[in-house]
């Protein structure tokens, strides 16, 4: 694994709550079907894995949010690359935090 990445989606020209939360869900179902395994937080959702793929679902995250009806979108992104060393994972940065979630 070589990028952890951290994406925070906030559309723009949406009226309510409601309409920035569909919007938002949107965009984390894309980023889910890519990667499964990634990481929902209240303010933003983590991915990790190939650099590459990651930039390309960073941007195709705008393109979803515009077509489900924002008129623009703020898109806030933290990359964290290392080719030859790797990145920790989710897993192993906050585990130990959770570990009493799956009880």
């Amino acid at each position: 694994m070589q990028a952890s990445v951290a994406i925070q989606v906030l559309p723009q020209g949406v009226e309510g709550t409601d309409e920035v939360i569909r919007v938002v869900d949107a965009v984390i179902a894309y980023i889910m079907s890519e990667f499964p395994d990634a990481y929902v937080s209240p303010f933003e959702t983590v991915i990790e894995g190939d650099y590459d793929h990651c930039m390309r679902v960073v941007a195709q995250a705008n393109h979803i949010a515009v077509d489900a009806g924002a008129n623009g979108v703020a898109t806030y992104v933290k990359i964290f690359f290392s080719p030859s060393k790797g990145v920790l994972t989710v897993e192993q940065k906050i585990g130990k935090y959770h570990e009493n979630d799956a009880q």
